[in-house]
Formats: structure tokens, sequence, C-alpha cells
């Protein structure tokens, strides 16, 4: 397999200098990957990709953290950005007070200068933020609000784009087309890391996936693997202890043999 883009390797991250909420995170995003990040409220999930972003100062304590061969440890959350990681926070975190279109242009703040194709890309993937140009996003749905802080990311041309809880608040009709351009970005070569609650839909579109509980990993492996795994299927895809050890063992079996 080709060299990690994103690297990180036994990082340690503690919130105001005194509670440790990542200890000892290792993990690769590799090009062209999509990668899920599964654990419970509170697992540190969030805090890893604002721990990668440097959102939070004199973060991480320990481990490092390098993105396409360069060690960004301590790197400014701007000078990340710049290097091509985009992350679109959760709560979305748009101006509501700005237009559509005001919003979308902050997105290209890398950029030296906007590129056309770049917003014809992203008017495609979400036609509705085309026809809402002049709204303030503040009057926006809360899909529409989503789908524009994704767009507003991916103006950025980012080589790695972080999510942190896309479908989070939103109508099953949004969360389909929400991934569905998440899928359509992948496929362009996009590699995404994902934090998503709704396990179930993260699995059936990541390739890759790590398990956080308390801090650490605890599970890693194929999107395939975790699907079928029982403590993972009970915890996170609502299935009964019973059910899916049944599965697991009728899938060990196909593996076998295929």
């Amino acid at each position: 397999m080709s060299r990690p883009l994103l690297a990180v390797r036994n990082v340690e991250t503690a919130y105001y200098g005194r509670l440790t909420v990542l200890r000892g995170v290792s993990l690769d995003v590799h090009p062209g990957q999509i990668v899920a990040i599964l654990g419970g409220n509170g697992a540190g999930k969030t805090t890893l990709l604002r721990t990668i972003s440097g959102l939070i100062p004199g973060q991480p304590t320990k481990g490092q953290i390098e993105f396409d061969g360069r060690r960004i440890t301590g790197w400014e959350p701007e000078d990340i950005a710049r290097a091509g990681i985009g992350h679109v926070l959760e709560g979305r975190g748009i101006f509501p007070e700005l237009t559509v279109e005001e919003n979308l242009a902050l997105g290209e703040w890398t950029r030296p200068r906007p590129d056309r194709a770049a917003r014809e890309r992203v008017a495609a993937l979400f036609p509705v933020l085309d026809q809402r140009r002049r709204q303030l996003a503040g009057t926006l749905s809360g899909g529409e609000q989503q789908m524009l802080a994704i767009a507003r990311a991916l103006l950025m041309q980012p080589r790695l784009l972080m999510l942190d809880e896309p479908s989070l608040g939103l109508a099953p009709l949004v969360v389909r087309e929400v991934f569905a351009a998440i899928e359509a970005v992948n496929r362009d070569g996009l590699a995404i890391l994902l934090v998503e609650q709704n396990a179930r839909r993260a699995l059936e579109v990541a390739h890759y996936g790590y398990v956080l509980e308390g801090g650490r990993v605890v599970l890693e492996g194929t999107a395939a693997d975790l699907r079928e795994n029982p403590n993972v299927q009970e915890l996170y895809l609502g299935v009964s202890r019973e059910e899916s050890v049944k599965g697991y063992r009728r899938y060990r079996v196909r593996r076998r043999w295929a």
C-alpha cells in the first residue's frame, strides 16, 4: 500500500492542560480512502479531528502527526489548512449573518484566486446552494447549512477532508444527499476522515475504520470486517448480541472458503 497521506502516531491530547482525552492514538489515512472513526459520546472523536487540524492550542502533548510526509505537529491551523487539510466542524460553523455566496468565498482564502472549475463542481454537487447564493446562510435549513459547510471546505481544494458528524440532526433524505456527495468527491480522489454517529451509514461508504473508547483505539479493520464484528454490531449497529455472533460465524465461514 502507498505511504499514508495522514499518519497519526501515539498522539495524546489534554484539554486545558489537565484532562487527557486522547491516549496514544495512532491511525492512517491513505490517498483516496474514506476512513471512519466510530465511538460513543466522550470517546475523543471530535478532539482527534481538532488536534489534527491544530484547533487545540499546545496540543498534542505527545506523539506526532504527519501529512503528505511532512510533520505538522504544532503547526497553526491556517498553515495546516494551506497544506491541504479541510475540516468541517460539528455544528457546521457557517457564518449565519453572511450570504451563501459570501460563505463560499471564504472557502477560497487558501487559493491565490477563485477557481471557476471548483465552483462548478460544488454547484453540481449542491445545486440548491447555487439557487440561494444571495440568501443569508442563517435562513437556510439545517441540511442546506451542512451542504454549505461542506461546499465551503471543498473550495479550499483540500487533499484530505475531515467531516465531524455530517448527518447530525438531518432528515433521512438530506442524509442520503450528503453521503452521495461524500462518495462523489471520494471517487474523484479526495481522501476523507469521517466522524459519524450513524455508524451503519459510515461503514457503508468507508474503506477502513477505527473504534475509539476512552480516548484509545480499541479496534480497527476494513469497513467490511467492522460491519461483521459482533461488538460493533451490538454497540453501534443496533444488532442483538445473539444475532451478531451468529452472523459473524457465518461471515468467518464465507471468508474461509472464499
